[in-house]
């Protein structure tokens, strides 16, 4: 198995192991993605020197460059800042003069794990002192296998200090999963959810081919509320005003990927005259993906239980 170990900001940090998300995003200033490792492979947490330990990691999803204004509308506090002003600021502390909406790199990690001081693992003696971003490690060699070893035995001590984290990834199964069968079977948080549904459909609307990023929104086609997973075939990008339309059951996509818009828009607000010419309508944009495209059994789900018709 190949792991990174990413040289990590301290006070981003003790801020995220403070809050104990569900997801972060290890950020990047210089907007540059990363694909070092496999989907689904660990991620591991490096502070500066002289702090040269391992004190957590999480396991990598994608990579991307975004808009900071997405990256926040995204994760919000998973940033690693309590505000949208102070990711800026923290940004312009290593790129000056970035602008009021900066591309950054983002690196979407899910179920992240922070130990405390006394789990803190010393950096193997393979770590170069001029080493700036991080290291690739295999666990076919033997520095990666000793590593990974102990980043084990801490995350399992880690699970009986702190019962029910990390229930999906930490249970460190034998063969694990990687690439599309690990975004199938993970529990994804709502940033990677949006940030993955927003990269299928190409940063276009599903529906109407609108492509004016800030009035996007990844829309789940069965909710969380009613067990609907964060995966992008549960997903459709659409504009706002119809992600409120769908999600209130004025509009639904029938299983053949048909849009339908309810007479009742008509009936209750005598209105609806930008949204009937849609009706009948193909989607317009589905992802390269047909692993990602909309389930038909979701989309079932919505017809029967959310459209009025």
């Amino acid at each position: 198995m190949k792991f990174w170990v990413g040289v990590t900001d301290n006070n981003w940090f003790g801020f995220l192991a403070d809050l104990k998300p569900d997801e972060v995003n290890f950020w990047r200033p210089s907007g540059k993605t990363f694909g070092v490792i496999d989907t689904g492979a660990p991620f591991l947490f490096k502070l500066h020197s002289p702090l040269d330990f391992i004190v957590g990691g999480g396991f990598f999803v994608r990579s991307y460059t975004l808009p900071l204004t997405l990256a926040w509308d995204a994760f919000h506090s998973k940033n690693g800042a309590p505000d949208i002003q102070s990711l800026r600021s923290l940004i312009q502390g290593h790129r000056p003069n970035i602008g009021f909406n900066p591309e950054i790199g983002c690196i979407i990690l899910n179920e992240p794990f922070f130990f405390p001081r006394d789990l803190w693992i010393k950096i193997p003696a393979s770590w170069k002192s001029n080493i700036v971003s991080g290291k690739k490690y295999n666990t076919t060699e033997t520095d990666g296998r000793e590593l990974w070893k102990q980043v084990e035995e801490k995350i399992i001590q880690l699970r009986i200090e702190q019962p029910g984290i990390g229930q999906t990834s930490l249970a460190l199964p034998e063969t694990p999963a990687y690439g599309q069968e690990y975004l199938t079977r993970a529990r994804l948080g709502q940033g990677a959810f949006r940030i993955l549904v927003t990269d299928a459909y190409h940063r276009r609307c599903s529906i109407t081919g609108e492509r004016t990023l800030p009035v996007l929104q990844a829309s789940h086609i069965k909710p969380l509320s009613q067990e609907g997973p964060n995966r992008t075939d549960n997903g459709l990008l659409l504009r706002s005003d119809l992600h409120i339309l769908f999600d209130k059951g004025y509009m639904t996509v029938t299983p053949d990927y048909r849009v339908e818009v309810s007479r009742r828009i008509r009936e209750e607000f005598n209105n609806g005259k930008l949204y009937y010419p849609l009706h009948g309508n193909f989607i317009q944009n589905l992802p390269d993906d047909p692993g990602d495209h909309p389930d038909k059994e979701f989309l079932r789900w919505h017809n029967e239980e959310v459209y009025v018709g």
